[in-house]
Order: structure tokens, then C-alpha cells, then sequence
């Protein structure tokens, strides 16, 4: 694919998305170290200036001194921002880790806005659901394709093994004022690519719909995920609990995880997003980002040992 053919559409996307995201903007760039850095440094700079009034609408004008991006984003801008690079150079994801890029063969993005929920809990639990439910639809009883693995990785399930490794979620805020902004960064494979280090295995969205283009998917899971983050932002993660429970990839399966060390049986997760885990020492609860989790064998059947 040539990055340079792709069109995105984004008036339309941001006529989609401009109800549930008042004051949206929407750019697509070329090239960009990571969305998440972008848009994390710029509220940053907007901390200053957070109570400064914008006008809502696509058309905006730029910055002094600042070259016009799609739909006219503002620099210091405290608005919501969905940014897209069409190749993401230095893309971060949990604990660190890089994330791995090829023009046309990726579609990654990050959406910053304002955010005050409930519970912050479980929230990269929701934002999977978004996705998954966006790229694969479920009719009732339909085993799942695209599984999540807690806390914030969609894997393509495979009939013959666990599964492989799909695309990732990070999720950071900052503090901009009062209030705190939450930047929410995808990470998705499209196609097959050169990969380093990858141990869960590389798997493609190609693999279900061989013509599948970075704008199409954009399209597909953007509104999702509005919808979602702003219900999570009233009800917390507890209306989305069935919903990941049909795709949690490590349900009733053998575990390992470190900080803490130990092995068990996860049985699922909280209605707070937490994963339970089924250990000697008993049920142990496992918050996002106090662990890696890492698969260690087959499923077990509730009530095993």
C-alpha cells in the first residue's frame, strides 16, 4: 500500500463524531514519533491557558505562525483532538514497550479530551470492547475472532492456538488546569510487516478482510469508541463487564504474572476492570498496570486445580 493514496475523509468522520465530542478537531499527518506524545506535550503547553475559549467548530483558525492542519486544529487547544499518523516512527506502548509501525500497514491514532468519569477503572477494559465490538460484530452464541487480553491488547484467535497478538491500547493523562485530559492511543495491525521481539506472535486484520485500508478502519471504530468513552465517563466500566467477558482471551486459563510473582488460574475480571486470579493463596485482584500477564498453558475448566 502507498501511504500517499490513502484518503480519510475526515470532514465526514468529524460530522460523525462532532455530537458526541463538541469542539473536535481531526488531523492526519504523514509522519509522527507518537500520537500520544503529541498530544500529551500540547496539553502541557495548554495548562496555562486552560480557561481560554474556542470556537467549535471544523473551521477554526490555526495559531499564529502555525501551519494549517486538516480541519484547522488550534496548537494550544484543550479540545478534544483525534490525530492520526499515517506513520508513527516512536509509538510507546505498556510499561514502555515500542511499538512497531509500517506506512499502510498500520493504522494508529490518538484521541485526547477532556475527561471526568465516574471510575477511572477498567478503562483501557472499555476501550477494548469499543474496538473489538466495531472490527468484529457478534451475533448471539458466535464465538469471538478478535479476543482481549487484560489490560489492553486485542488478539486474532486462532483455532489451533491461543491466539496472536492484534494491536494494543495506552491510555495516559495530564493535568491541563482544573481539569484532567485523557489521551487514548490505538495501535492496530493491518497488514503483514516486519516485526522484532514480538513473542505473542503477529497477526493482521487482513487475516479477516484481505482489502481492509487504514481510513476504513478508522471510520469503523472511531464512533464506537466515542460512544464508549462516554458512557465509561458516566456508568464507569461495570455496563461494559459482559460485553469483554465473551472475549477475554484469559478466561479459565493458566497464568504467570510478575510484581507480584505467582501463578493461577484467571477467573475473569471485577466489576471494576481488576483481573481475578485463581491462586494457592487464594482469589488475588490484579489492578492495570501492576502486572504483565503472560499466558502459560491451556484452558482449565472452573473448579480445577
Amino acid at each position: 500500500m502507498n501511504e500517499t493514496r490513502l484518503h480519510w475523509q475526515a470532514e465526514a468522520l468529524w460530522r460523525q463524531l462532532q455530537p458526541l465530542l463538541p469542539g473536535l478537531s481531526i488531523e492526519v499527518v504523514a509522519h509522527a514519533d507518537s500520537t500520544n506524545t503529541r498530544l500529551l506535550e500540547r496539553a502541557r503547553l495548554s495548562g496555562g491557558r486552560a480557561g481560554r475559549a474556542y470556537p467549535h467548530t471544523p473551521e477554526a483558525t490555526p495559531a499564529p505562525n502555525e501551519p494549517p492542519t486538516p480541519l484547522g486544529r488550534r496548537a494550544d487547544d484543550t479540545q478534544p483532538c483525534l490525530l492520526v499518523a499515517e506513520h508513527q516512527t516512536r509509538g510507546r506502548g505498556r510499561l514502555g514497550r515500542n511499538w512497531q509501525a509500517t506506512p499502510g500497514a498500520s493504522l494508529t491514532f490518538s484521541l485526547s479530551l477532556p475527561f471526568d468519569p465516574v471510575d477511572w477503572s477498567g478503562l483501557s477494559l472499555s476501550v477494548g470492547v469499543a474496538l473489538a465490538d466495531a472490527l468484529d460484530p457478534l451475533q448471539p452464541g458466535q464465538a469471538p475472532r478478535i479476543a482481549l487480553k487484560w489490560p489492553n491488547d486485542l488478539w486474532l484467535v486462532d483455532p489451533a492456538v491461543v491466539g496472536r497478538k492484534l494491536g494494543g491500547v495506552l491510555i495516559e493523562t495530564v493535568a491541563v488546569g482544573r481539569h484532567r485530559m485523557a489521551v487514548i492511543g490505538v495501535g492496530l495491525n493491518l497488514h503483514p510487516q516486519p516485526v522484532r521481539d514480538l513473542a505473542t506472535g503477529f497477526a493482521s486484520l487482513d487475516e479477516l478482510e484481505p482489502d481492509i485500508t487504514p481510513p476504513a478502519v478508522l471510520h469503523r471504530v472511531a464512533l464506537s469508541l466515542a460512544e464508549v468513552l462516554r458512557q465509561h465517563e458516566r456508568e464507569g466500566f461495570k455496563p461494559f463487564a459482559e460485553r469483554y467477558a465473551r472475549r477475554d482471551l484469559l478466561l479459565n486459563r493458566p497464568v504467570s504474572t510478575t510484581a507480584p510473582v505467582f501463578e493461577g488460574v484467571a477467573r475473569g475480571v471485577a466489576e471494576d476492570g481488576a483481573l481475578l486470579v485463581e491462586t494457592a493463596q487464594g482469589l488475588q485482584r490484579l489492578s492495570s498496570g501492576e502486572v504483565s500477564v503472560r499466558l502459560s498453558g491451556t484452558p482449565v475448566a472452573d473448579g480445577e486445580s
